[in-house]
């Protein structure tokens, strides 16, 4: 995928070494300038985006991305490079680890929302994706026949709450089943101890064509909604959003980004056309 063909670019990645529980009047940015290291929080069960490698080393398209942004953020400092320090979260306490200082950074499947933004802050988007489902064959194929049926979903998510509003906006009444992890859940469709599992349809797509899913799964074509992610940082640290934006929109109006993508998602892998216009408006000029 070359840049002429839909403009893509990078991202940054940050990391984890100690909680600094207070950060200091310089923000972010002075931290990482004086100890020449970014905290980068992921998590380990959200492929493509963030998960582990067989070496237990933080893999997947945000991860590089913010690998990208960190170079980046590195020339804005007159530095060679950065340090990572990774900082491992859960779906449940990613965004109170970011408000907390615990990290810097959060890098994976994040999707801003109006009620996180309280929290903490979000960079210019990222991606953009939905709710998907994955059933077996034989499996509910439209909310109608969702009805009555037990439906795995990860605790914390925005696919759980898009879930819960469209069964109660169709008058439906089905079982919801919270599940800690992706494993979890498709473990429990396999077993069809669920009759469907929702996620990042981007997530599903990529457990199909890695084997993760259950043999014969199938993903449906709909999804529940469309959700813009972003990288999500301190609240209120102007200075360091304008690094990472900075960041993000060189990564894109380079053209970087198509090689992350499809280090990510392959290389038979195609942008679908809400991606490729999102890395083309979003990266701001200079």
């Amino acid at each position: 995928m070359k840049y002429r063909s839909w403009l893509f670019g990078a991202a940054l990645l940050l990391a984890a070494c100690g909680a600094r529980a207070q950060e200091a009047p310089g923000g972010v940015l002075a931290h990482i300038r004086q100890d020449g290291t970014i905290r980068i929080a992921y998590r380990v069960d959200a492929p493509p985006f963030s998960y582990l490698d067989k070496a237990d080393t933080p893999v997947g398209f945000t991860i590089d991305l913010c690998h990208a942004v960190a170079d980046n953020i590195a020339h804005q400092l007159g530095r060679t490079s950065l340090k990572i320090a990774y900082v491992p979260v859960t779906a449940a306490d990613r965004f109170t680890t970011i408000a907390e200082h615990k990290a810097d950074l959060l890098c994976e499947s994040t999707t801003e929302t109006l009620s996180r933004r309280e929290v903490v802050d979000f960079s210019i988007p990222t991606f953009v994706d939905g709710a998907g489902i994955l059933i077996l064959p034989g499996g509910p194929r439209n909310l109608q026949e969702l009805a009555g049926k037990k439906l795995g979903v990860l605790a914390g998510t925005t696919t759980e709450d898009e879930l819960r509003a469209s069964l109660k906006r169709a008058g439906i009444s089905a079982n919801v089943v919270l599940v800690k992890t992706q494993a979890e859940g498709l473990a429990m469709l396999r077993t069809r101890k669920i009759a469907a599992y929702f996620a990042d349809h981007a997530a599903l797509a990529y457990f199909v064509a890695t084997g993760q899913a259950p043999p014969q799964a199938i993903l449906a074509s709909n999804m529940l909604s469309i959700e813009t992610f972003a990288l999500a940082l301190p609240l209120g640290d102007e200075k360091f959003r304008l690094a990472v934006d900075r960041a993000l929109s060189e990564i894109y109006r380079s053209g970087e980004i198509a090689s992350i993508f499809t280090d990510a998602f392959g290389a038979q892998a195609e942008p679908g056309a809400a991606l490729k216009a999102l890395y083309l408006i979003s990266g701001l000029p200079p």
